[in-house]
């Protein structure tokens, strides 16, 4: 399902930013336009709606399942689904489908940015005259460096000029265009713009989501990390357009690994309203959304189908349609779970777990699959809270709020029964010393491919046997409840096929640790208390602490207490590597979009995720196969969407040059 634009639009402004409350006073004012005359921007009004635009725009690329999809599939995160289709399956370089600048999800970027970054121009322009404070004109800046620094990232060079002159507003759409080089990007775009946005945003934000200097600094650091690697290129990995790995501005790669280094020690010290929640679980689950720990996030609320970016034609939550500006993001990773089968005390079969409005399970689509290398990479699930409070992994029966409701209890392993509430399929956590016994008959596995083990009554799929059809649920990513009941008081399944009523995270709090001990290991001088490793062990070390535990025998959530933390600081190696970086950023970021830039900035994408394993599409398919993926240099760039250079007024050799080699046609 995909959307095309031409490149360059003159500028548009959207729906806005959404509060913590839902009050009239607590939201940016919000008058939906298609397009403003230039003379808008002249006036106090004109600014404000570009301003609240440039929020708005975030809902289009972050939450959409189709960018998630580009920043994930076919990294050593994930791999397509049992229900994939082409949009999935050319992701995965893997040779199931082939990508192309046809079929790349990642022209959910391109199409989408340019026009926002020509409102943040027309912004910064005209804001001044209109008496607008320079702290909202940094928020256009911020905004601005942000569309280009995922640009640049995913594509290589990109336009900074739109017809008008290099970041000029320009009134008028374009069909010409030529692309600067990476440098050019980051010293002319990127690097000062954020450099104002740290010195003039406001330490506290303006209205509930806004832009502020920690937010600021986050990105600028990891743009100069970014840029950092890229100057440094240790795999010798192409760019383009063609240029030379020097800094216009004169600066070494070690200059700006310090410079990132610096900045998150930076915000560190100085957070503002910013910081850790107290354990992992407090950053997932739905009912503290957005927390301290949240930098940036695209927004959405049960409370107004026009904050969350809604139509007349999509304002029902009964149903995604898999378009932005919906959440649907969390979908994609669903396995279909209400097709598991068991038999009752009434000797028939029945879906013991059904499609529920709740965080844990909601609507399946199984289009992304989890490897078994990335459920792996978290080594310690008895102690790390982190893989509890991301993954559904035990599944409760819930038949009685469904079709079934005279069913006492199902049969489990051995006959055994089990009732309403109680857990009825279990992803293991390690593989069990006696091997899962598998079926090959299709009821007896569950429909699913499940398997039994003494001392379970509950079906069970140890780690190696997770599959394309089935596998962990994206609990962090899971939907606002939205459950109803009948009229004896009694609970309902909601909607679960609704779009995800939860704002879409962007950017956290915990990053400054990561990023920062990433320039750390790549020689940045440290301060006391802030090596590479003493930062990731406050992660490690939240991560040890329970509160609740989400996948136990109690249905949907039970209290919990316990800590682990010395353990797992004690676990950390002394010396750090950016491989061991690398598997604490999955474990902290598993599945939030950020997977393929890592792999891209420290060039490790084809070493990381060359191979991965999983088993089949089959309920039958219990044993783990290697797939091989052909992971080429070029392909470290995406490629421009096809529509968009065919639109171009250029000869077909301009159209071809235009486009990243890897990509050509």
């Amino acid at each position: 399902m995909k959307t095309t634009y031409q490149l360059f639009l003159a500028f548009s402004v959207g729906c806005g930013l959404v509060a913590a409350t839902t009050s009239c006073s607590d939201v940016l004012d919000e008058q939906p336009r298609t397009i403003y005359e230039p003379g808008f921007f002249k006036t106090e009004k004109g600014i404000e709606g570009g301003l609240t635009s440039l929020y708005a725009h975030l809902r289009n690329i972050y939450g959409n399942g189709y960018y998630l999809n580009a920043c994930e599939t076919g990294t050593d995160e994930f791999t397509y689904g049992q229900s994939a289709d082409g949009n999935f399956k050319d992701m995965d370089y893997s040779g199931a489908g082939s990508l192309t600048s046809a079929s790349s999800r990642s022209d959910v970027l391109w199409n989408n940015v340019f026009t926002y970054i020509n409102t943040a121009s027309g912004i910064i322009e005209n804001a001044t005259e209109a008496g607008i404070s320079e702290s909202k004109i940094s928020e256009a800046r911020f905004f601005r460096a942000f569309d280009y620094f995922q640009l640049v990232r995913m594509f290589g060079g990109v336009p900074l000029d739109f017809g008008s002159g290099e970041l000029t507003f320009n009134a008028t759409p374009s069909r010409s265009s030529v692309r600067n080089t990476v440098p050019e990007v980051y010293t002319r775009a990127i690097f000062p713009d954020l450099r104002l946005a740290v010195q003039n945003l406001p330490d506290e934000p303006r209205t509930t989501g806004a832009v502020t200097k920690t937010v600021a600094r986050k990105y600028l650091a990891e743009a100069y990390l970014t840029y950092a690697w890229w100057l440094q290129n240790p795999k010798n990995i192409p760019t383009y357009p063609d240029c030379a790995r020097q800094d216009p501005d004169g600066h070494d790669a070690a200059w700006y690994f310090q410079q990132a280094y610096d900045l998150c020690v930076e915000a560190l010290q100085n957070p503002g309203p910013y910081g850790l929640c107290e354990t992992y679980y407090d950053v997932t689950r739905y009912t503290n959304d957005r927390n301290p720990e949240i930098l940036l996030w695209a927004d959405h609320t049960t409370e107004s189908a026009q904050f969350s970016g809604m139509t007349e034609s999509n304002s029902s939550w009964g149903y995604a349609g898999g378009n932005a500006p919906d959440n649907f993001a969390g979908w994609m990773a669903n396995w279909n779970y209400p097709t598991l089968q068991m038999q009752s005390d009434k000797q028939t079969w029945i879906n013991p777990v059904q499609r529920e409005a709740i965080q844990p399970l909601g609507r399946p689509w199984i289009r992304m699959a989890p490897c078994i290398d990335a459920i792996e990479n978290f080594t310690d699930k008895q102690k790390d809270s982190r893989y509890d409070a991301s993954f559904t992994t035990v599944y409760h029966a819930n038949w009685e709020i469904g079709a079934n409701p005279d069913i006492t209890y199902v049969m489990g392993h051995g006959d055994q029964p089990i009732y309403q509430g109680e857990v009825v399929l279990r992803f293991l956590d390690e593989e069990p010393a006696t091997p899962v016994s598998y079926s090959t008959k299709s009821r007896e596995h569950g429909a699913v491919g499940a398997g039994t083990l003494d001392g379970y009554r509950e079906y069970v799929i140890n780690p190696e046997a997770i599959s394309r059809l089935r596998f962990p649920g994206p609990y962090k990513l899971g939907m606002y409840p939205l459950e109803t009941t009948n009229a004896s008081g009694q609970r309902q399944l909601g909607s679960p096929n609704g779009p995800i009523a939860r704002p879409f995270n962007i950017a956290k709090f915990s990053e400054f640790y990561l990023l920062g001990a990433e320039a750390a290991v790549k020689g940045a001088s440290t301060k006391a208390g802030f090596s590479a490793r003493e930062l990731l062990n406050v992660l490690r070390a939240r991560a040890g602490k329970w509160t609740h535990k989400v996948n136990g025998d109690k249905q949907y959530c039970e209290e919990y207490s316990a800590d682990f933390s010395a353990d797992l600081t004690a676990a950390t190696p002394q010396t750090i590597t950016i491989d061991y970086i690398l598997d604490e950023r999955m474990r902290e970021l598993f599945g939030e979009g950020f997977r393929w830039f890592d792999l891209t900035r420290t060039q490790t994408w084809a070493e990381k995720a060359g191979t991965y394993r999983i088993c089949g599409s089959k309920a039958t398919d219990n044993t783990p196969e290697t797939v091989t993926r052909q992971i080429l240099d070029g392909h470290y760039l995406r490629p421009i969407p096809q529509t968009t250079i065919d639109a171009f007024d250029m000869t077909d050799e301009e159209r071809v040059a235009y486009q990243n080699p890897a990509y050509r046609q």
